[in-house]
């Protein structure tokens, strides 16, 4: 007996193994790069002479297809060590059933407009009901909105899980938000089980009822105010941008009396808003981190952090126990920092419309960068050691302090009311003033992507990272149903991303012999995206310009410089489609992929490159823009019918409809030259390419057409686009060659 508890002690916790097809995979790549460099040797050998015409645009294209080249070797960086993590929850259970550490889960919220609060709420619920012990979990909403409307709502939950939690564990209930589970109806047979699954369903649908009807009132009368001491933080004058410090421990869980209604323990739920002041800078999603560290490192000071968006809900309830395998295991849990999940979504549509699902990313080159021991830290559904996320480095001694349990035995003798206090002074304007917060503890200030150089800076002080795509996916969020609120979100993030390759925290730089050359390539993947965006728009007004005047740019079909330009192309093509249904996606869906890389590219991706450069030269400063994440009823219907919504006359739109228009006016142009003027003559084959090209995104720009000229809905692209659009492209026909 003795020699089998020695045994399961000796078994590690989780194990790693790589993908399969490598050595394939690397022979396509090799395969690849020698047609990159033919395609480069064409171009140097076939420049045009000096005073020729087209020589400016050759060299042009030659830029354009190094960046492309250099890009793609680091995409192949990530591909290169593909790497798998499967944790064994039932070792840690007989392992560490009684001595598993305190969870701390941060919530983020910011604007119950674009936020409502229900959404917000069934995230909180989702949260509480984790299968993790009740006395050892502590969920905080963080308002940086400062809204008596969410702490309204917080309270409406705080109440009904207390009927919530124990109808989850009792009937071991998988999807633990409350409104995605009654969504689905129940398949239960037993009467007992119906009749309960109607009450708690009832009690949501009054909750629901409650929360929306204040929020759309938009005041919380007085008889409700009088019911709870929190509201009291809002009797002066409240606004989002200017309040004082508000902490409210809603539910105490350090005591036994914080119960629900089957008399088990419930977590602790605590609402905060950190002080705002005009005058002072409150460094976005980042100083609300940091804010959430230093006051749950008051209250619970649980060795491990999970911090989410608002609209990320727990749909797993285990996933906890399965993040504690890493950070527990005997052999290498100690040198783990973070644990990031990839990012989900419950609304993405059957063929990904929007390529909002990131599958290709989150299972292929993200597991990649696992690979390398250097995961990217998402900014949600991540799992933190409380050290590494405070500026501690590396050290061997955290794997003790994890199983320490003595963290808040400290606060068991001060009241409610005081914990509330003293934690009010930590979110303070004036607390951060001269100390390292946002340097060299939290997260990273001064970059909207503050989670990817966070996580950068972690593992440059010695801590790995683990990146994990279970089975049944973590957490489910809401991705956008728009074109527009999808490539904003895109250019946030490029414009983030960006900035931190042209920072002192560019990788190349700042983990230069701290990271291996295959993470400081993965990063590069997507902190180029903006310059990228250069090439990319580039090469599709160029071609199909050069096309309108007769200018080739691409070798004939019988030359043998035609084979490396065919074989790159097809090749990747294939690889891609392979990529892309092993990662989930359908053909159409893979195709919706290629569409949505070159609108990001020449739109998001583009004007989030003129903002990197006014921000380089100090013309402008870092903003913040909160997505919605609600949608009408029309917009919902042509989402689920995979109909591209546009509806507004934005720029991005515009420069969009220029292309779209520019390729077809060129690809008609060369069609009319052909039948009308050489139908007797020999094909010329100096243009085959450029046609083929130009048809290329002619299809893929489909949609854009569609839009322009055909819908009649609200969704369509408005007239003044087409006029915009038009204009544009009449100028750029009328730039000369050379």
């Amino acid at each position: 007996m003795a020699r089998e508890v020695l045994n399961e002690e000796a078994f590690p916790l989780f194990e790693t193994k790589q993908a399969k097809g490598g050595a394939a995979f690397k022979l396509l790549a090799f395969s690849i790069f020698v047609c990159i460099c033919l395609i480069w040797a064409y171009r140097i050998l076939f420049l045009p002479g000096v005073g020729e015409q087209g020589r400016w645009i050759w060299i042009g294209m030659f830029l354009a297809e190094i960046g492309f080249g250099l890009y793609w070797a680091c995409t192949q960086a990530i591909r290169w060590n593909v790497t798998r993590r499967y944790p064994f929850k039932e070792r840690l259970l007989r392992r560490y059933r009684d001595k598993l550490p305190g969870v701390d889960i941060f919530v983020c919220t910011a604007d119950p407009v674009l936020e409502p609060p229900i959404l917000v709420m069934n995230t909180v619920l989702s949260l509480m009901a984790y299968t993790h012990p009740a006395e050892k979990l502590n969920v905080y909403l963080s308002d940086d909105g400062g809204s008596d409307l969410t702490f309204y709502a917080l309270l409406e939950a705080s109440h009904f899980s207390k009927h919530w939690i124990p109808f989850c564990k009792r009937h071991n209930i998988q999807q633990r938000s409350p409104e995605a589970y009654f969504a689905g109806g129940h398949n239960g047979q037993d009467t007992t089980f119906a009749q309960e699954w109607l009450i708690v369903k009832q009690l949501y649908e009054d909750m629901r009822n409650k929360i929306e009807s204040i929020s759309h009132k938009g005041i919380i009368p007085r008889d409700i105010r009088d019911q709870h001491k929190g509201f009291l933080e809002w009797n002066h004058k409240v606004t989002k941008r200017d309040h004082q410090s508000i902490v409210q421990i809603i539910i105490d869980g350090r005591h036994a009396t914080a119960v629900d209604k089957d008399g088990s323990r419930l977590p602790t739920l605590v609402y905060i808003a950190r002080e705002k002041r005009p005058q002072y800078h409150h460094n976005f999603k980042a100083g609300a981190m940091n804010a959430l560290i230093r006051v749950s490192s008051e209250i619970s000071n649980a060795p491990i952090i999970l911090n989410l968006d608002c609209d990320m809900k727990a749909n797993d309830p285990d996933a906890i126990m399965d993040a504690l395998c890493f950070f527990l295991d005997d052999e290498k849990g100690h040198e783990i920092g973070f644990l990031q999940h990839p990012q989900t979504f419950s609304n993405i549509t059957k063929n990904d419309i929007y390529a909002g699902s990131g599958l290709v990313v989150h299972k292929v080159e993200l597991t990649g960068m696992d690979g390398y021991d250097a995961a990217l830290y998402c900014g949600t559904g991540c799992f933190h050691r409380r050290e590494s996320l405070t500026g501690q480095k590396y050290s061997k001694v955290y794997q003790e302090r994890l199983n320490n349990n003595e963290a808040r035995s400290s606060n068991l003798e001060r009241t409610t009311g005081e914990l509330e206090e003293e934690a009010k002074v930590f979110i303070s304007c004036e607390y951060e003033k001269e100390t390292p917060w946002g340097k060299e503890m939290g997260l990273v200030y001064g970059c909207p992507v503050e989670d990817v150089v966070t996580g950068m800076t972690i593992q440059c002080r010695g801590w790995k990272s683990v990146y994990y795509y279970p089975d049944r996916e973590a957490f489910k969020g809401v991705a956008p149903s728009t074109l527009d609120v999808a490539l904003i979100q895109q250019k946030r993030w490029c414009e983030g991303l960006s900035q931190i390759f042209f920072s002192k925290y560019c990788p190349f730089i700042y983990a230069h012999g701290k990271l291996s050359l295959g993470a400081q390539m993965g990063y590069s993947v997507y902190l180029l995206w903006a310059p990228l965006s250069l090439h990319t728009v580039y090469y599709v007004i160029v071609p199909p310009l050069c096309l309108i005047r007769g200018i080739p740019l691409f070798p004939q079909v019988s030359s043998l410089w035609f084979a490396p330009f065919a074989y790159a192309f097809m090749a990747r093509s294939i690889y891609s489609i392979f990529e892309a249904l092993k990662s989930g996606y359908t053909l159409r869906g893979w195709w919706n992929l290629q569409r949505m890389t070159v609108i990001r590219r020449t739109t998001a991706y583009f004007f989030a490159c003129i903002d990197l450069v006014i921000k380089l030269v100090g013309l402008s400063h870092t903003a913040f823009a909160v997505t919605a994440k609600v949608m009408t009823e029309d917009v919902l219907e042509r989402y689920e019918q995979e109909i591209m919504e546009f509806g507004t006359s934005s720029i991005m739109f515009i420069l969009l409809a220029a292309v779209a228009i520019l390729n077809l006016f060129a690809l008609l142009g060369a069609m009319i030259k052909r039948v009308m003027l050489d139908m007797n003559s020999k094909p010329d084959q100096t243009l085959t390419l450029q046609v083929v090209y130009c048809l290329l995104l002619v299809v893929l720009h489909l949609p854009v057409y569609q839009a322009l000229f055909l819908r009649h809905d609200k969704g369509r692209l408005p007239s003044s686009v087409l006029f915009k659009s038009i204009i544009l492209v009449s100028f750029a026909c009328l730039v000369p060659i050379i």
